[in-house]
């Protein structure tokens, strides 16, 4: 057997070798990466759920190319930039994640989804008991989501694409595919794997940054117990997503169906339809969560991340989420000052909105300090809060920015 026919055995390796000196070490850095994603899910330093599925779907996208029929390189796992209609009905059955990413992904069916299976987890009655504090440190925490975009547009971006990559300080990840889906369909592939890979800075990078910015004298204040708190009831919290939904739903339609995925998903933990909550909180969550780590990784192809522009996303998407943190610390820092001293600022960047790993990291970056101290129903209010407001602001950027910017 000739060397010729040998590599034509392994079309992997003979893609590999057949690459640019550019595409040949981005594929192989992708695969090690992918290795490194899986191995740090393992040991629970980044999220296990999405980060296995995404890290090996990164090293089989980036192993698996192959010569196609008409000579170029391609791989058998999915085509994002296919539009014709007959290419689309041909790959349909040729590609094996191509039915789940048009269906499910391409049209940001599989983000709502992921809401749904988030609504169902939370406990709105920390929001109720304190909305104005709640929403008052969300705000501070959108801090990113709004400065980056004209940082992003002096560095030569757009205002679509701006205001996609800003939603990345968010820290929401089905809000980030949902809005560059809307405003910016030509780079929402490497905006949304951006933004899923910058999700463990919250967990690993935040804790650093509290300590920074945050005296350990202040850390360590415990909140007083509030007196003749009234309990929420079920019925209240399901009267609040109903009116919540509508409302939102009403002010916002383009942002209609992550609204109805969030509030259906209260409502029906609310409502105490236990099948219902077992399925959504379960099968679906994780199911859709497994899907999206596993499409964002077999997304991750050289040739599509080796755009110009990436290197731009990646440093946006930092800086995104580290402004959106030093906002809510800074929420924080004005509550401390307003109550004299009484509230604990680190409260604040559990308003960046992803639930509810920055309220856990709120408490842990506490309990380091002083083990008695418990902030943890502020900092899930501010951060079920900051859901609301993260969806709010990308249901105004893909109103606003299409009507005045076409």
């Amino acid at each position: 057997m000739e060397m010729k026919d040998i590599m034509n055995l392994f079309q992997g390796v003979s893609t590999l070798l057949s690459s640019g000196p550019a595409v040949l070490f981005t594929r192989i850095g992708l695969m090690l990466l992918g290795m490194l994603l899986v191995y740090l899910g393992k040991k629970g330093v980044l999220e296990p759920l999405l980060m296995i599925p995404l890290g090996i779907g990164m090293a089989a996208i980036n192993a698996g190319i192959l010569f196609m029929p008409n000579g170029s390189m391609g791989n058998l796992f999915l085509d994002p930039l296919v539009s014709k209609p007959d290419d689309l009905i041909n790959i349909l059955q040729i590609n094996f994640l191509q039915p789940i990413y048009t269906y499910t992904f391409s049209n940001g069916l599989i983000a709502c989804f992921v809401f749904m299976g988030i609504g169902v987890l939370l406990d709105v009655s920390f929001l109720i008991a304190r909305p104005y504090l709640s929403m008052f440190l969300a705000l501070c925490a959108e801090l990113g989501t709004f400065l980056t975009v004209p940082i992003a547009m002096a560095l030569g971006l757009n205002i679509k694409d701006a205001a996609s990559i800003a939603m990345v300080g968010g820290a929401d990840g089905p809000m980030v595919l949902f809005t560059s889906l809307a405003l910016s369909k030509e780079l929402f592939v490497p905006i949304t794997v951006v933004a899923y890979l910058y999700l463990g800075l919250t967990y690993g990078g935040y804790p650093y940054l509290i300590k920074l910015l945050v005296p350990k004298r202040i850390r360590g204040i415990a909140h007083e117990p509030r007196k003749n708190v009234k309990k929420v009831t079920a019925g209240q919290k399901l009267a609040f997503s109903v009116v919540a939904c509508t409302v939102l739903c009403l002010l916002f339609p383009v942002a209609a169906p992550l609204f109805l995925s969030l509030f259906v998903g209260v409502a029906i933990r609310e409502s105490g339809l236990t099948h219902l909550i077992d399925f959504i909180g379960g099968p679906l969550l994780y199911g859709s969560t497994f899907f999206l780590g596993l499409l964002l990784g077999v997304l991750c192809d050289a040739h599509l991340l080796l755009d110009p522009k990436i290197l731009l996303l990646l440093v946006l998407g930092i800086v995104s989420l580290l402004l959106s943190a030093i906002g809510g610390l800074i929420g924080g820092y004005i509550m401390y000052f307003i109550t004299r001293g009484k509230f604990n600022p680190v409260v604040g960047i559990a308003g960046v909105s992803c639930v509810p790993t920055t309220a856990k990291v709120a408490q842990k970056s506490v309990s380091a300090v002083n083990p008695k101290a418990l902030i943890l129903p502020e900092a899930i209010g501010a951060n079920i809060s900051g859901v609301i407001t993260t969806a709010i602001i990308a249901g105004i950027y893909i109103t606003i920015i299409p009507m005045f910017f076409k």
